[in-house]
């Protein structure tokens, strides 16, 4: 993606935070700060029940403006990145504040790779191991934390 195309995606959600950036409940039901739909999503790690609210990313512009320019995020806060069809995903930190774990998720709930306090501001591209149906943003190292590894399954209510 080019800066342009970014920027302009940036100027996009920007505007629309400012039409619709209160939270409360919408129609489909919460809403964050952000303008996007909160939803309830759990991960479970052997006998481990992990409780999460995520913001649902589900369009084009939502996805490239993801967590960017945010400078914390609580630790049973996330944000997800829903495909369909799955695909092959490549994510990167350009103007990410804070590190964050990423969740690669194939689309039965089991994590294909976990990618671990990926670095702030970084172009380098962070890449699924296959096709993924969605993609998971935790605080960076809520993965060590919780003890999560590719045996754990991630349920969430899908759009």
């Amino acid at each position: 993606m080019t800066s342009a195309s970014r920027f302009f995606a940036l100027l996009l959600a920007g505007a629309a935070l400012g039409l619709g950036g209160c939270s409360g409940a919408g129609a489909d039901g919460p809403v964050a700060e952000s303008g996007l739909r909160l939803v309830p999503l759990t991960i479970q790690q052997g006998s481990q029940t992990h409780r999460f609210t995520v913001e649902v990313a589900a369009t084009t512009a939502e996805q490239q403006r993801g967590l960017m320019m945010r400078t914390s995020l609580a630790p049973d806060r996330g944000m997800i990145f829903p495909f369909d069809p799955p695909k092959a995903a490549s994510f990167w930190m350009k103007d990410t504040l804070i590190p964050l774990d990423l969740l690669f998720i194939r689309a039965d709930g089991s994590i294909d790779r976990i990618a671990e306090n990926t670095p702030p501001e970084s172009l380098e591209p962070i890449v699924s191991g296959g096709e993924v149906a969605a993609v998971l943003e935790l605080a960076g190292g809520s993965a060590a934390r919780l003890g999560l590894d590719e045996s754990a399954i991630v349920r969430w209510e899908k759009p």
